[in-house]
């Protein structure tokens, strides 16, 4: 009698204490659920650019070449389509093989939408990371040193996490750019504080401790020059409008002997965006999947959305599109110019309309792009986001375009902007066009 009187309530607070978890696993998603289902970051199969090169050497289909000067660097580029002018340079010691780095010594970023690659002179390996549409930013090693046998590349498994994942990667394993105050050693003075840079970034606070080609007129960063000081007397006037990097280091020792400007403010935006896009697929993942274990547990239909799921998707949809739409964009106050054809052809790579408009089409004027939403939104990695958040973004996107949400964080865009952006999308995004015939 005893025990029919306690089961109940027994029954009913192990039901309250797992909501209780099940609401604080739900809060904390982002900070720590990559690692369990259904995201199992580190165990799951992944099919980004890197893993398919990867598969392509170990069945012998495709062969590296290894240079005395520059080990496997070159032919990776080759292979993953990766562009040499896309180059930018960094000094601080701010990543992995922080011995191989300093201002006389810096380290050598590459990158293309999916995949970026990190080289050091004389450096034990090669630095990649992809990004798969499923998993994100997945991080490999490629062995330098050893040519006699066939090249590996070896996906981490949780060292390269240390560092990439926090705030900084919007709370997944992801990408930054970051802004140091670095000394003449290359060490960042971290209690002069730092930058995580995108877009929106006051360009006064960009490219501490890299450096940087091209002009920029009477804005001034912090690239090119080493924090003798503290952040109070830091002098932003030596490094402003470099076009040659001779004196700072040997430049020959390169692919090219450029940092260039451009491809360090794509690089901002692409990294950021990227990982916007991360979160949004691993919280709608981990919204369904919680959702419907709470659908088994209360005897309710299997494919049930709750209200809770529902708005954690729907805030994530939120956050992609501010950063798609640039919302908060840093206003430039001269004109950007390069100093390689990176410009060129980063927007000759663009998908058009019939008026030859395209999202990767530059201004550089007052704002990075001519038409500020993403050229990601054409990516595998947006591709690839589920269907219940990839629909809330893409419709929230029409009614942004179509004036018919005019709130404060889209005042940016003028209606002729939202016009011409509408037209693009509705001829190089066939899925979009579907949304427009949708709503009409």
């Amino acid at each position: 009698m005893l025990l029919r009187r306690v089961l109940p309530h027994v029954r009913s607070m192990w039901l309250g204490c797992l909501l209780s978890m099940l609401t604080t696993a739900a809060a904390n998603a982002q900070m720590n659920g990559y690692e369990r289902p259904p995201i199992d970051y580190l165990h799951t199969e992944v099919h980004d650019p890197v893993a398919k090169l990867a598969a392509q050497i170990q069945a012998g289909e495709t062969q590296l070449a290894h240079d005395a000067e520059f080990g496997y660097l070159e032919s990776v580029l080759q292979e993953l389509d990766v562009p040499v002018n896309s180059q930018t340079l960094v000094f601080s010691k701010t990543s992995l093989q922080i011995s191989r780095i300093s201002p006389r010594q810096p380290r050598a970023l590459y990158f293309n939408d999916d995949v970026y690659i990190g080289y050091c002179q004389n450096g034990k390996t090669l630095e990649l990371v992809a990004t798969d549409p499923q998993q994100g930013a997945i991080f490999y090693t490629l062995d330098q040193a050893d040519e006699t046998t066939t090249p590996k590349l070896t996906r981490d498994r949780g060292q390269c996490l240390s560092c990439h994942v926090s705030s900084r990667t919007q709370n997944v394993p992801g990408f930054l750019v970051r802004s140091v105050f670095a000394d003449a050693a290359g060490r960042p003075k971290l209690g002069s504080g730092t930058f995580t840079t995108d877009q929106t970034s006051d360009f006064r606070d960009r490219w501490g401790g890299w450096y940087v080609t091209g002009q920029h007129g009477s804005m001034r960063h912090m690239g090119n020059t080493i924090c003798e000081g503290d952040e109070y007397t830091f002098d932003r006037e030596p490094g402003a409008n470099k076009v040659d990097l001779r004196d700072r280091f040997r430049t020959e020792a390169y692919l090219t002997p450029h940092s260039d400007i451009v491809a360090l403010m794509v690089l901002e935006h692409q990294t950021q965006m990227h990982n916007a896009i991360t979160a949004a697929n691993y919280e709608t993942r981990q919204a369904l999947h919680q959702s419907y274990q709470m659908n088994e547990l209360l005897d309710r239909p299997k494919n049930f959305l709750s209200d809770s799921a529902q708005r954690r998707i729907s805030a994530a949809a939120d956050r992609v599109l501010e950063h798609m739409l640039m919302c908060d964009e840093f206003q430039l106050t001269d004109k950007v110019s390069g100093t390689t054809t990176f410009a060129a052809d980063f927007q000759a790579r663009g998908k058009r309309d019939a008026a030859g408009r395209s999202l990767r089409d530059f201004d550089l004027n007052t704002r990075l792009f001519q038409y500020p939403c993403s050229y990601l939104i054409h990516s595998d990695a947006f591709g690839g986001l589920p269907d219940e958040v990839r629909s809330i973004i893409l419709a929230r996107l029409l009614d942004v375009l179509q004036n018919r949400d005019e709130s404060e964080q889209y005042a940016h865009l003028s209606k002729e902007m939202r016009a011409n952006i509408l037209a693009i999308l509705r001829e190089t995004l066939p899925e979009f066009q579907h949304i427009v015939f949708a709503k009409q």
